[in-house]
């Protein structure tokens, strides 16, 4: 992990650094900057590697051992970027007096300019870096520059496939908004009355457009809960109360394929039904979503009358064959500090580390003549 300097990372937290510090100390967890809430944090996902890369050279802190930081790049699997990009954008994108250029970019083209610079990018040309963008506005600058990088994003949607893709990146999930519902207070079959459930924007672009398609059909169904909402006032707390006392929620294509709904939904304990055919989902080479989600076609799902019946003709029991795999899978969308096995920062990292073995294929094919050529010269002189 670079050392870049705390604007970067946690001075966009108001952390000062005291003499030559580079990092806050992580030894204690009460002490450590925390991230601002509300939507801020579903983008956090950069937020907890960096911490959990501290935590690996910090014997205090007992967390499972995914990843480790060493001090040379050369003995280094991957090389992380630690610049807090989602909250660049949230917090510094917009213009300010008499700025020209927001901060954000400015931090975008110092960065791109430092990691050309470096050995360690030259040697593969960026390759086996790895920058979080997860929020889909960050690095809006930077991003063609730095596209040999692999990226940890939360979807595609913004992204053109030579920049962007599945085989080289990694999906992650947002950090869910709402409360956990524990395994004991979650709600059976019969004590969830709402069928399927909906709040949120309604009208959006791109693909987002299903969303007022569907408000349409569904809104004067008796058993659908399906609403314009916010997080604002009492929106978030409303949101988990409404998931938990549904059977389904609806996580519908917005301006992008993926939103924190679908996490939401997850840790509620709410079957999702996902409607958003351009989705790519996080740790999908694990998580069979099929096991605890409803998939439907958005050209299925406009139909009229189609999503209610489908979603009646659910059994009690194969309900809760979803419901039960549901309470299964949430710890590997809740992001911790310290770290735990199984959780998104544990998930991630292993998800980094199946990318790598393709990385390695590609470097190791492209070295082929060059190590002969080098062998070559050797002999010549």
């Amino acid at each position: 992990m670079y050392d870049l300097p705390s604007e970067f990372h946690f001075g966009l937290l108001n952390w000062h650094k005291k003499g030559s510090e580079t990092w806050p100390s992580v030894k204690n967890v009460s002490t450590v900057p925390s991230y601002p809430g509300g939507l801020n944090r579903q983008h956090s996902v950069e937020y907890w590697l960096t911490l959990d890369l501290l935590a690996s050279e910090t014997p205090e802190v007992k967390r499972p051992c995914s990843a480790m930081r060493v001090k040379s790049s050369k003995e280094a699997d991957i090389v992380f970027v630690p610049f807090f990009s989602s909250l660049s954008y949230n917090r510094k994108s917009k213009l300010s007096g008499n700025e020209t250029s927001s901060v954000d970019r400015l931090l975008q083209e110092r960065l791109v300019e430092f990691l050309k610079s470096r050995d360690e990018w030259k040697r593969f040309g960026g390759k086996d870096h790895l920058i979080v963008a997860h929020h889909p506005n960050s690095l809006l600058y930077a991003r063609n520059s730095l596209g040999s990088a692999m990226f940890v994003l939360s979807d595609f949607g913004r992204y053109p496939s030579s920049i962007a893709n599945l085989e080289k990146d990694v999906i992650a999930p947002y950090v869910h908004v709402v409360k956990t519902v524990s395994n004991n207070e979650s709600a059976s079959f019969e004590k969830r009355p709402v069928l399927a459930y909906f709040q949120g924007a309604i009208y959006r672009k791109d693909g987002g457009t299903i969303r007022q398609e569907l408000y349409n059909l569904l809104k004067d169904e008796k058993d659908v809960h399906f609403a314009f909402g916010t997080v604002r006032g009492n929106g978030t707390k409303q949101t988990g109360k409404g998931m938990a006392s549904s059977k389904f929620c609806l996580n519908i294509a917005g301006d992008t394929p993926s939103s924190n709904r679908l996490f939401d939904s997850i840790v509620s304990h709410c079957v999702p039904v996902i409607i958003s055919d351009q989705i790519e989902l996080p740790f999908e080479d694990t998580l069979d979503y099929s096991g605890f989600s409803v998939f439907v076609h958005s050209s299925e799902a406009v139909k009229k009358g189609f999503l209610v019946s489908l979603l009646r003709g659910v059994t009690e029991d194969q309900w809760r064959k979803k419901w039960e795999r549901l309470k299964e899978v949430v710890r590997c969308f809740e992001y911790r500090f310290p770290s735990q096995p199984g959780d998104s920062v544990d998930m991630i990292w292993s998800a980094v580390s199946h990318k790598l073995a393709s990385l390695k294929f590609d470097v190791h094919r492209k070295n082929r003549y060059r190590r002969s050529e080098v062998f070559e010269r050797s002999l010549s002189t």
